[in-house]
């Protein structure tokens, strides 16, 4: 099994792409191209990133970081797939993650950000290929290509170093009449069903206490989350990325009631029907 740093080093090379600001419903409020490079030094002991931000009429904006060991608040699957992000969730203070996937020369990064009242407020959706690759970006996801039954495999990490967990997952997709959408979630011997009230791209999950929407977006990209954290209820962060029509990875970031960062999960699912 290959270490975190190993793992971190599947992302080295100059990535070009764009981040892109949209709000909590998903519309667009700055696109900005971008280059992010990540560079192995000392025989791939040390990192250099750089950022290099391409605002139209201003001086170009390059961030550099050089760092030769991970933080507590990230953590890498084995392709290379991460999330960094906050460890803790507290009231009266920002909050926020990023999720990031990789496919061949493909990765989509999401960050999702929540402000001093825990209201979700703010996405950057970050769509980016390797210098020289001619990889093509995916259509907008539509429900339809959600729509069917996907069978999956998890893959769970734990900041505190405990092993990792794996298991199957079924999920069912399915649209009754116009409106709303059931799905029914299985794994792990749990069984969880939901349904949702379709508003063009976006999905609203209101029965639980904590109400849910999903963000239909640009590149077969979603962002699932809550609208609002809510002290003593565990919840999660996720981002879903569409690779083909019928393959689908997922991450999702959760957290307890608490508001601890208890783990992370890498599912690769695929339609069957």
């Amino acid at each position: 099994m290959k270490s975190q740093w190993e793992c971190l080093l599947q992302n080295l090379g100059e990535w070009q792409g764009s981040f892109t600001l949209l709000s909590s419903q998903g519309e667009l409020l700055e696109d900005t191209p971008t280059i992010t490079t990540l560079e192995g030094l000392n025989n791939n002991q040390t990192i250099r990133q750089s950022i290099r931000r391409f605002h139209p009429s201003q001086e170009v904006q390059e961030q550099v970081l050089e760092y030769s060991s991970l933080a507590r608040s990230v953590m890498f699957f084995e392709n290379g797939a991460f999330s960094q992000g906050s460890i803790q969730w507290g009231p009266f203070s920002e909050f926020g993650a990023e999720l990031g996937l990789i496919d061949g020369d493909r990765r989509l990064r999401l960050v999702q950000l929540y402000n001093r009242d825990s209201q979700f407020y703010r996405i950057t959706l970050i769509r980016e290929k390797l210098a020289g690759k001619n990889a093509s970006e995916r259509p907008h996801l539509s429900l339809d290509q959600l729509l069917g039954e996907w069978q999956g495999e998890a893959v769970t990490i734990y900041p505190d170093w405990r092993s990792l967990d794996t298991y199957s997952t079924n999920l069912k997709i399915e649209r009754e009449g116009g409106d709303k959408l059931v799905q029914k979630l299985v794994f792990a011997n749990r069984t969880i069903t939901s349904s949702a009230k379709i508003h063009g791209n976006i999905l609203h999950f209101d029965e639980g206490s904590q109400p849910v929407q999903i963000l239909l977006l640009p590149d077969g990209a979603s962002c699932n989350c809550p609208l609002q954290v809510k002290a003593g209820k565990p919840f999660f962060l996720e981002v879903g990325w569409l690779l083909k029509p019928n393959l689908r990875q997922r991450m999702i970031r959760s957290y307890s009631d608490k508001g601890e960062w208890v783990n992370l999960t890498l599912v690769t699912e695929r339609k069957i029907s």
